[in-house]
């Protein structure tokens, strides 16, 4: 399946998106958020662990500097990654990735830091601003992903 691609107009459109997704996510799933500084990362992942939540107005900080933030959902615990500030790959394991990708739901920013630890069955997000109109979200399935992406189908009016 070719990627998804869907316009973002504002922030509302960005969390939309992430209710949308949120139904289908399952412990053991992986979602990588790519994107550029401003592009709409966490606002993306907050918007999805609160639709996970059942509470729009979860408190949902940003972990730039603790790294990792977890979640109890509907759904199961999300582990929500900021990897910006990763070193190397290996340090996500004194993060509890290994407990993330066994019993949780792992939201990662800035995935590309795991190098060869990114899962190979993924759900990728790549937010980007347009050079005109909206910001984007490109949305690839890997693995079982490409399936459970065709469920998310055309955007909603």
């Amino acid at each position: 399946m070719p990627p998804l691609s869907l316009p973002l107009a504002d922030e509302s459109a960005t969390a939309a998106l992430a209710a949308r997704l949120a139904p289908l996510l399952r412990p053991g799933d992986a979602v990588a958020l790519h994107g550029t500084l401003g592009a709409g990362k966490t606002s993306f992942a907050r918007g999805l662990i609160r639709a996970m939540a059942g509470d729009a107005e979860a408190e949902v900080p940003s972990p730039t500097f603790t790294l990792v933030q977890t979640y109890d959902t509907l759904a199961g615990t999300v582990w929500h990654f900021d990897l910006y500030r990763l070193q190397l790959a290996e340090e996500v394991w004194e993060l509890g990735w290994e407990e993330a990708r066994a019993e949780g739901i792992a939201v990662i920013e800035w995935p590309e830091r795991l190098g060869g630890l990114l899962p190979a069955d993924r759900l990728d997000i790549a937010l980007a601003f347009a050079a005109e109109g909206p910001r984007r979200a490109e949305l690839t399935g890997h693995g079982g992903w490409a399936a459970r992406l065709a469920a998310l189908g055309a955007p909603e009016p």
